[in-house]
């Protein structure tokens, strides 16, 4: 298929529209400055993608932002960072600071006049409406952990947004998955037999950052490293 042949986009947003991990290390740095700690961001993101793992392990079906408390709390236990009152706390309600991606709000404004724009993300709706916001509201849709009951890796997601799409005209063959995160989105994804786009944030740097690792990624049948460089394609197919 062509890029151009596809009617939907369904897009993680956090990690992949939203620059979480700007977020996370812009409200954990001065803790780890207050606490006297020499620690690289490395290190800050590697705690909390370790925190997100204890978190989700033990509610598998909640929204990230409920669960932010328990990751902070985490990755302060593996760092030595602050852990009194408040600072897990003040981690979820840094939320509507987190920036979105240089190319974020011009990509999807270009997307937004050829596909139905629909977010499928692990947020809750309230974490949702701050990020809308901050992409410019580009979506037709959003669909959230909390409207799910379930979070992503789980297939339940994608089931539910499949039969939302439908209900809306779109069969599976429109639709064309777009995401950062191989181990909550391309995996999956891909053994449900939908047509992903991997957008890889962090090509060239080591590690996963804030996100989980696979040990092995999946193939996508698209692959960038920004959004922008989906638009370019598209518009290219195009022209």
């Amino acid at each position: 298929m062509r890029l151009t042949d596809f009617k939907v986009i369904t897009f993680d947003v956090v990690g992949t529209l939203i620059d979480f991990e700007a977020g996370v290390l812009n409200y954990l740095r001065p803790l780890a400055q207050q606490a006297a700690l020499e620690v690289g961001d490395d290190a800050l993101l590697e705690a909390y993608g370790r925190g997100e793992v204890v978190a989700q392990g033990e509610q598998p079906d909640a929204p990230f932002p409920p669960l932010l408390d328990r990751i902070y709390q985490v990755a302060a236990g593996v760092l030595g960072l602050p852990a009194g009152e408040g600072e897990g706390a003040g981690l979820h309600d840094s939320i509507p600071d987190w920036p979105a991606f240089p190319d974020s709000v011009a990509a999807l404004q270009r997307l937004r006049r050829r596909f139905r724009l629909v977010a499928l993300t692990n947020s809750d709706r309230w974490a949702m409406s701050c990020f809308a916001k901050t992409l410019g509201e580009p979506f037709d849709e959003q669909i959230t952990a909390e409207d799910v009951g379930a979070s992503k890796p789980d297939p339940r997601v994608f089931h539910y947004m499949l039969e939302r799409q439908k209900a809306a005209g779109f069969g599976q063959g429109d639709i064309l998955h777009t995401a950062q995160s191989q181990y909550h989105d391309i995996g999956v994804a891909h053994l449900l037999g939908l047509r992903t786009c991997w957008i890889e944030r962090r090509m060239g740097q080591n590690g996963s950052g804030g996100t989980p690792a696979v040990e092995k990624a999946t193939r996508p049948d698209w692959h960038f490293s920004t959004l922008k460089e989906l638009a370019d394609a598209v518009d290219a197919e195009a022209a």
